[in-house]
């Protein structure tokens, strides 16, 4: 009778667990962000305790603050005018006074004839037809957000609805997270010394990948936006978000952005400029990672670059940006798992 009990209790334990989590699955990315962000800033939080005489509620009230501040607010300034630049920019593409055909005309008119004749053989040269088909796509893209104005309005009221779930789970994860990690350590059946290191491993690749993946690609953006400002390029903080979003996948980077700019004022006579933005690009940009990722995650947390970067893109591909952070800590607790079954095994 009692091992009949076992099992039903188990059953339902299963049960309510997978109905639960399918309750909750809608405001995954809100729960998975405030999960992130608690990791972040419990440094801060402790110290906020211990400077308001160990009140709880009150240091992770301040800190949730101190999180709309530092990161929510300045983000929400910076989308309003990414969304202004980049409807400026489609204007000017659909308009023709930013014609990238042209642009690449030029280069392609500087190159040697033997690169030329090089690049029609593979059909590169018809540049007029691209022109079009970017026209079109621009056009069919402004006739659907058109379309779909209900939706986009609907996308705020749900972003704005999952920032609030965010905010108000960051609060009690802060205020009540040493009990809420007992409680979920005690739950896993493992062993304790598994069960630390499995949580000291994810608090690690948490850190690791936001501070040392998002601040390391802000900075990179930041500084590549600034020299195509200098430069006057056209729509800088548009060029500075895509080089810091790019810049968040090894072996990819920021170059991908700067680079056929320089090589495009080379080629149509703004020799000094492109060199200036190559010499800029390779010594400031490119050593930022280099830099500033180990000061701030350290290297004995870092995941190899091949599994970084197929476990970035693959969770970007399933999990959009929740991705980024989803991703690699599976790779992680993948490979600490089966690190720690190796390790069993040989001894």
């Amino acid at each position: 009778m009692l091992k009949r009990d076992n099992k039903f209790f188990v059953t339902l334990v299963v049960i309510a667990t997978i109905a639960f989590a399918w309750i909750l699955l809608p405001f995954y990315g809100a729960i998975l962000w405030g999960l992130v962000a608690a990791i972040l800033f419990n440094p801060l939080n402790l110290r906020l305790r211990k400077a308001f005489g160990q009140r709880t509620g009150l240091a992770s009230l301040v800190t949730v603050m101190a999180v709309i501040v530092i990161v929510v607010l300045p983000l929400l300034l910076i989308s309003i005018s990414l969304g202004q630049q980049a409807s400026g920019v489609f204007d000017r593409i659909k308009s023709g006074e930013l014609d990238f055909a042209g642009y690449l005309q030029q280069v392609m008119d500087a190159m040697p004839a033997w690169l030329r004749e090089l690049l029609a053989s593979f059909g590169l040269s018809d540049l007029s037809a691209a022109r079009a088909k970017l026209i079109k796509a621009i056009t069919d893209a402004n006739r659907f957000i058109a379309a779909q104005a209900l939706g986009i309005g609907l996308g705020a009221f749900d972003f704005v609805l999952n920032l609030g779930i965010m905010l108000y789970l960051l609060f009690f994860l802060l205020r009540d997270g040493d009990r809420i990690l007992k409680n979920v350590k005690d739950a896993v059946p493992l062993s304790t010394d598994r069960k630390g290191m499995l949580a000291d491993r994810i608090s690690l690749v948490v850190r690791a990948t936001v501070k040392g993946g998002i601040i390391v690609a802000a900075v990179q953006g930041m500084l590549g936006g600034l020299a195509f400002w200098f430069l006057g390029i056209p729509a800088p903080l548009l060029w500075a978000v895509v080089m810091a979003f790019l810049s968040l996948l090894p072996a990819v980077g920021a170059a991908i952005v700067w680079g056929p700019v320089a090589i495009y004022l080379v080629a149509t006579g703004a020799v000094w400029d492109g060199l200036l933005l190559t010499l800029y690009g390779v010594v400031v940009i490119g050593l930022v990672d280099n830099l500033l990722r180990p000061f701030l995650v350290g290297k004995s947390t870092k995941l190899p670059d091949y599994v970084v970067l197929i476990s970035t893109l693959g969770g970007i591909e399933l999990l959009g940006l929740n991705g980024f952070v989803v991703g690699p800590l599976a790779a992680a607790i993948f490979m600490v798992s089966w690190n720690s079954l190796q390790t069993d095994e040989v001894s």
